[in-house]
C-alpha cells in the first residue's frame, strides 16, 4: 500500500510505501474485545468496620439468666447496644445487623472482586492494534466514525507528513494542517469543548467535547501542542486508535513514525 508524503507547505511530495500493518484486515470484533478488556474499574467498598463500631457502653445479647440481656423480656433476637442504664431497666437500640438503623450492609461491594484486568493474548493484542492502524487508512471506516463525512470523498489516507512539520510553531502547524486535511476534515481535527444542552449540566456533565485527531510521532520525536492527542509509536495503544471500539480515527503520521511502525510490526 502506498500514499503521498505531504510537505510543510501542504503540497504532495514523493510517494512512500506504508508498512505491512496498514494492509491488515480490519477485525472489528477483535478491536471491541480488546477495548472491553482494557476497561479499568475504580475499586470501591465501605469501611470494613462500618456498622460495627459505635461509642455506646456495650452490646446486648440474648443469653439466659444474665442480668444485662434480652432473655425473658419478650424482645426480638437482634443485637442491641446499651445507650444508658436506669435502675433495673435499660435504654437500648438495635445495632450491627443490616436491618437496623446504622447497621452494617448485608452484601457490600468488595475491593478484591474488582481488582485485576481481563487477560489478553499477546497475538490478539498485536492483531487488534494492526487492525486499528489499518482502519485509519481506509476511507469507509473514517466516514463511519464521523457522520458529517458521509457524503465526502476520502483520498490519500492515512495522512503522512514530513518530519520537519513538528518543528513548526503552533499557528504555522495549524495552517499547514488545514491545507493538508482540507476544510471538512480540519473542522473535526481540533478538540472543541462546549456547554451541554439540557439537564446534564446539573448532573456533573456540564461540558462535552469531541475527540479531535491523533498525531502519531516517532519514538525519538517530541511534540508539545494542545487541541489534539499526541502519542509516540512505542506508546500507541488500542484506545488511542479505536476509542469506544470504533475503528477509523482521523490520524496524521510523521515520516519517522511510519518507519518506527514498520520496525515494530514487521512479520
Amino acid at each position: 500500500m502506498k500514499t503521498k508524503l505531504y510537505l510543510i507547505d501542504g503540497k504532495k511530495g514523493k510517494e512512500i510505501t506504508l508498512p505491512i500493518c496498514f494492509n491488515e484486515t480490519v477485525r472489528i470484533d477483535l478491536i471491541q474485545k480488546i477495548v472491553e478488556a482494557k476497561k479499568i474499574k475504580q475499586p470501591y467498598a465501605p469501611s470494613p468496620t462500618a456498622g460495627n463500631s459505635y461509642s455506646a457502653s456495650g452490646k446486648l445479647k440474648h443469653h439466659r439468666k444474665v442480668w444485662k440481656s434480652q432473655y425473658g423480656r419478650g424482645m426480638s433476637r437482634i443485637p442491641r447496644k446499651t445507650m444508658s442504664v436506669r435502675g433495673s431497666q435499660f435504654n437500648w437500640v438495635g445495632a450491627t445487623v443490616p436491618n437496623t438503623r446504622g447497621g452494617r450492609r448485608a452484601h457490600p461491594p468488595k475491593i478484591l472482586s474488582m481488582i485485576g484486568l481481563a487477560r489478553i493474548n499477546k497475538k490478539e493484542l498485536k492483531l487488534a492494534i494492526m487492525s486499528a492502524l489499518s482502519a485509519t487508512g481506509i476511507g469507509k471506516f473514517i466516514k463511519k466514525r464521523y457522520a458529517s463525512l458521509e457524503d465526502k470523498k476520502m483520498q490519500d489516507v492515512p495522512f503522512v507528513v514530513e518530519t520537519k512539520m513538528i518543528s513548526l510553531k503552533y499557528k504555522e502547524f495549524l495552517n499547514s494542517l488545514k491545507i493538508i486535511l482540507g476544510e471538512d476534515l480540519f473542522s473535526l481535527a481540533l478538540k472543541k469543548k462546549e456547554v451541554r444542552s439540557g439537564k446534564g449540566k446539573l448532573r456533573g456533565r456540564k461540558y462535552k467535547s469531541n475527540l479531535g485527531f491523533l498525531m502519531v510521532i516517532g519514538n525519538k520525536e517530541k511534540l508539545k501542542m494542545s487541541g489534539f492527542d499526541i502519542v509516540q509509536v512505542k506508546k500507541l495503544g488500542i484506545n488511542d486508535l479505536a476509542k469506544g471500539g470504533k475503528p477509523g480515527r482521523l490520524a496524521v503520521y510523521t515520516e519517522e513514525a511510519i518507519k518506527d511502525l514498520g520496525e515494530k510490526y514487521k512479520k
